[in-house]
């Protein structure tokens, strides 16, 4: 079933919705960050570069981008009557698999270590919600259910680390270097579980640690109901 046209149109349209709910929460919770800061005469610039500095923010932008690319391609193929339940390309396949685990990844860390915190003053409820909890669900079904998967080498849920890995240390090199535009603190970590100056130095490393075996391990089993769910191609790449 999830190989008929049919589905793929369908799924696909989910994808341009979800995309586009995605957009619409993270563009009312910018405007609502910017224009509070602005009221309340905090550093906008601050709170505007702090904004796109959470993983929550990166990796649902991410996700839409993907997603709205999946869509299109899929609606391009069917107005030019070629197959529309075609096998997603594999630098599209890599990228779904890759914003997948960051948003199911966000989902869980946000409701088990986060919901109810203050992370930013001017919290819109909605696209809380949106960004934590619908788009990581959304996400978390196109991997059971979404059409047109692939088939992925099994080294392709590495390439999910680097992402993290590359966040993490900008995260640490730069909170020392901000001053916090709500509190005043000489510093600025986008959670509290980075912020050394709370837990010290070896809570940091520890929820580090756990949390990157957790993106590399939901990676592999990603990509692993991926290769039993997807469409077996040639061998263009490592299997």
């Amino acid at each position: 079933m999830t190989r008929t046209t049919g589905w793929a149109l369908g799924w696909n349209v989910a994808r341009a919705v979800a995309a586009g709910a995605i957009v619409v929460a993270v563009v009312a919770q910018f405007v609502s960050s910017a224009s509070g800061a602005a009221a309340a005469g905090r550093d906008v610039a601050t709170t505007v570069a702090n904004f796109f500095s959470f993983f929550t923010i990166l990796s649902n932008v991410s996700a839409a981008v993907v997603l709205l690319l999946l869509a299109m391609r899929h609606l391009r193929r069917r107005r030019s009557l070629r197959d529309s339940a075609e096998v997603d390309p594999p630098a599209l396949a890599a990228a779904l698999a890759y914003v997948s685990t960051y948003m199911i990844v966000t989902g869980v860390v946000y409701n088990l270590l986060l919901r109810g915190l203050p992370l930013q003053p001017e919290t819109v409820g909605w696209s809380n919600e949106i960004l934590h909890v619908w788009g990581p669900l959304f996400l978390l079904l196109d991997v059971l259910f979404g059409a047109g998967r692939r088939r992925l080498p099994w080294t392709a849920a590495l390439g999910a680390a680097v992402f993290p890995i590359a966040w993490i240390v900008y995260t640490l090199l730069r909170a020392p270097l901000i001053t916090n535009p709500t509190m005043g603190a000489p510093y600025w970590y986008p959670y509290p579980f980075l912020d050394p100056n709370t837990g010290g130095w070896s809570s940091v490393v520890v929820y580090i640690v756990v949390i990157a075996v957790g993106i590399v391990a939901l990676a592999f089993g990603i990509v692993a109901i991926g290769r039993a769910r997807g469409i077996r191609m040639p061998r263009t790449l490592p299997a």
